[in-house]
């Protein structure tokens, strides 16, 4: 059984057929799928998605793309979200130096104080880091995150950056982009991260993975980063289904 540690089934995307994948993802030995929330609507789509299924759990946060959005009120609708019991998680939260949609030293300021509120509630942080790998590394040291939860979530950076959050105690999830032919890093990521330190996500419906690059993304899709790792590390695709699903529902604090 497999568990999609990151997608976005609210999506527009998802809109004609939505139920009719998420049904099919039984079939498809999805047993786990955590919905990221990324603005305030998609938190509430979320929640009202991990209501519907008993299989879809939730996070509530604010994509770094709309920090200069963010204010104290945002935060309280944030505290008052996590209530749910659905809810295991803040995030997705992060830094974004790809885009800069909004200014970088306004995505640090609301990172921190999102990382805050993960802290006082007790729930682990979902980390979006894009081209802005010592910022993140240096908040995420400096508000010790580490001590609730951390996953980097689609991992980008170098095996050397993974070592270092691992030694932190934090997850390194990978995603689609790991199966293409091209992506070397990862590889390398996969190859040297312990497999108790991996998790493994969709990113639905963006970052198809091969053969379906370029298509829309969905959970079931997920075995094929699983059966990736396991090529990379040499071991059975059970055992990756197995550890990574463990270290999720451990993570994520679900029974």
């Amino acid at each position: 059984m497999l568990f999609d540690s990151h997608a976005h089934l609210d999506d527009e995307r998802f809109d004609e057929d939505r139920d009719e994948v998420i049904k099919r993802l039984v079939n498809e030995k999805i047993e786990y799928v955590l919905n990221a929330g990324a603005d305030i609507p998609s938190s509430l789509r979320s929640i009202e998605l991990s209501k519907k299924y008993d299989f879809i759990y939730a996070s509530v946060g604010v994509h770094p793309h709309d920090a200069k959005d963010i204010n104290e009120d945002t935060i309280n609708l944030l505290r008052e979200l996590s209530k749910n019991e659905k809810v295991v998680a803040i995030g997705e939260i992060g830094l974004d130096y790809y885009y800069d949609n909004s200014p970088r030293d306004i995505q640090k300021k609301w990172f921190k104080r999102q990382i805050e509120l993960a802290n006082e509630l007790k729930l682990p942080i979902i980390v979006h880091d894009r081209d802005a790998h010592k910022d993140t590394m240096d908040i995420i040291k400096n508000t010790k995150s580490e001590d609730i939860g951390c996953v980097l979530h689609c991992y980008s950076g170098s095996a050397d950056l993974a070592k270092e959050y691992v030694k932190m105690g934090c997850f390194i999830s990978i995603a689609g982009p790991a199966t293409f032919k091209n992506n070397v890093k990862t590889t390398q990521v996969i190859k040297e991260i312990p497999l108790e330190y991996l998790l493994i996500e969709t990113d639905s419906p963006y970052l198809s993975p091969h053969p379906h690059r370029g298509k829309r993304n969905d959970p079931s899709y997920v075995r094929y980063v699983a059966e990736k790792i396991a090529i990379e590390k040499g071991i059975s695709y059970e055992k990756v289904c197995k550890t990574t699903t463990e270290n999720a529902k451990r993570f994520f604090g679900i029974k």
